[in-house]
């Protein structure tokens, strides 16, 4: 017999309230299949935020349930103690597209602990517990990537294992540089850099950065920006580490990954990835040059990271992401779906600007005449998408007024219309 007190009121009855739930009326997810999901009431809904860019191929997906299927067939769990061929044809294949030369690959669970087991490597190579990171950033809810989150809203400590210095450069229309153009942008953010680094005693381990802010509104510096750093960096010997979590496996769609739109100094020392690699499944991961991933010098291992069925699962899926070039229909419908916002914002007082790249857009709200943030909007529209059938994400360093867009990366053209459509009647809702 099914419990009688409403769902909602039991999640808040043993669950932290820190734990946050969308919609004035929380709904349930029952199901999903292709890019819709289905409540626990039966209303469909067109699915654009992928449980936080995680859904990257498709809800439901045959290829992937099947290897999941088969693999718990066979055995679900070894640890990293034993051989485990999924976990070495996956490792194979992303040490392959990562660009990193002789590179070397360790599975976690999540984006947060490859974050983590980032920062132990760079401040375990370098002797150093001093980083760089980015203003308005977030990587994870970890002690340590806490620490290095330049988002207030993500922040809920000042209590730190690291001695983080916050560098400008991941925002580019607002703050001290928006008035510039791209390359005195830049050069403003290298000098910066520069300076910041003049006050690092003995030397920073590493600079985290996402090439495409997530949690932060889906900002971005200019292309090449990073790779800019990168040359300061080399003259320090300081490690850069690429956040993937969410901008890699193409969705960005004019790269497989976020940085290689700054690629003209090389690849990062070290990539972090999650999200969207296992489709859901919980896969994170780090992929280092051999030199800085073997520079520990005690024991380690991981329980769950490297699962023989999340392996599974993630082979499955990157197979079909490049079998089917998803990162090509990323970006080619991504393109016709940004053109068709920015269309939209032109007659939306309350748009301050349409950004981002691929299938990751962000729609960030203000008060119509001004710079100034307005969740209340975000949040009203947010509500008026999910009744027109469509679910979006929330984000930005300004009061979350961002409007945060990534549906999976196999959105039809039909479906790309469908979606503007119904956030375009969400927009006039709150006019």
């Amino acid at each position: 017999m099914s419990n009688p007190i409403p769902l909602h009121s039991r999640h808040r009855s043993v669950l932290p309230d820190w734990l946050a739930l969308y919609y004035d009326r929380p709904i349930e997810l029952t199901h999903g299949e292709g890019r819709h999901v289905w409540d626990a009431d039966g209303n469909r809904y067109l699915d654009f935020f992928g449980g936080i860019l995680t859904t990257m191929t498709a809800h439901a997906l045959p290829e992937v349930t099947k290897a999941v299927s088969e693999q718990a067939g066979r055995i679900i769990h070894s640890s990293t103690l034993y051989l485990n061929r999924p976990m070495i044809e996956l490792a194979e294949r992303i040490a392959a597209l990562s660009g990193i030369p002789d590179a070397r690959v360790f599975f976690t669970t999540s984006g947060t602990e490859a974050n983590d087991t980032a920062l132990l490597l760079a401040t375990a190579y370098r002797r150093s517990n001093q980083i760089l990171a980015m203003r308005n950033s977030y990587h994870g809810r970890s002690f340590s990537t806490v620490s290095v989150t330049g988002n207030r809203g993500w922040s809920p400590t000042s209590l730190s294992p690291l001695q983080t210095y916050y560098v400008h450069g991941a925002v580019r229309t607002r703050g001290p540089f928006a008035h510039l153009s791209d390359a005195d942008f830049t050069a403003a953010a290298v000098a910066d850099l520069e300076d910041v680094l003049g006050q690092a005693r003995g030397g920073a381990a590493a600079l985290i950065a996402e090439p495409v802010q997530g949690v932060g509104g889906f900002t971005s510096p200019p292309d090449g920006l990073y790779g800019a750093f990168r040359e300061v960096l080399d003259r320090h010997g300081i490690l850069w580490i690429s956040d993937e979590v969410q901008t890699g496996w193409g969705r960005t769609g004019d790269n497989f990954w976020g940085w290689q739109a700054h690629a003209q100094n090389g690849p990062p020392d070290i990539l972090t990835f999650a999200k969207g690699i296992g489709n859901g499944m919980s896969i994170g991961g780090v992929v280092a040059r051999a030199e800085v991933m073997n520079c520990l010098d005690s024991n380690s291992i991981s329980t769950f990271g490297g699962s023989p069925v999340t392996m599974a699962a993630g082979n499955a899926n990157l197979a079909y992401l490049l079998d089917h070039d998803l990162q090509g229909n990323a970006r080619r419908v991504g393109g016709l779906l940004l053109e068709r916002l920015r269309a939209i914002a032109a007659h939306a007082p309350a748009v301050r600007e349409v950004r981002g790249r691929g299938l990751m857009a962000g729609l960030e709200l203000t008060r119509p005449g001004t710079d100034q943030a307005d969740p209340d909007a975000a949040a009203a529209v947010l509500e008026a998408a999910r009744a027109g059938g469509l679910l979006v994400g929330k984000g930005g360093g300004y009061d979350t007024s961002v409007l945060r867009i990534a549906p999976p990366l196999s959105l039809t053209v039909a479906e790309a219309e469908e979606g503007a459509e119904i956030l375009e009647q969400a927009l006039r809702s709150i006019q």
